[in-house]
């Protein structure tokens, strides 16, 4: 599976693991000028922009290290340009979904840590 095939896999499996707890999905791959944000979903008001990142292994560190400053300021600034362009006025967060997959990806093997206000 290529990285792009691999991080698609994984965005839609932090989808439905958000439907599940009631998080309603508004966007996935969200691109504009200044980035990308792979989900905007809305959890009981509050909109969240959440970034995916998942790892079969842990030999470079945590996903979440790889959310770096620079990273963050560019989420940042990408989700202002959407709260901008779509009237939206809410409550806002960036959460963090990690995704642990084996090499097969393998449902049974694969589990998702979920970070609400990770930055």
């Amino acid at each position: 599976m290529t990285t792009k095939g691999s991080g698609d896999w994984a965005e839609a499996l932090v989808a439905e693991f958000l439907r599940k707890r009631g998080y309603r999905i508004d966007v996935s791959k969200y691109h504009c000028r200044f980035g990308e944000i792979d989900l905007i979903a809305h959890d009981h008001g509050t909109l969240c922009f959440v970034e995916v990142k998942m790892r079969s292994n842990l030999r470079y560190g945590l996903p979440r290290e790889f959310v770096t400053y620079s990273k963050q300021e560019k989420l940042r600034t990408t989700a202002e340009y959407y709260l901008a362009t779509h009237d939206a006025d809410a409550v806002c967060r960036f959460d963090v979904a990690e995704v642990y997959a084996d090499k097969d990806r393998t449902p049974e093997h694969t589990r998702i840590e979920y970070i609400e206000n990770a930055f």
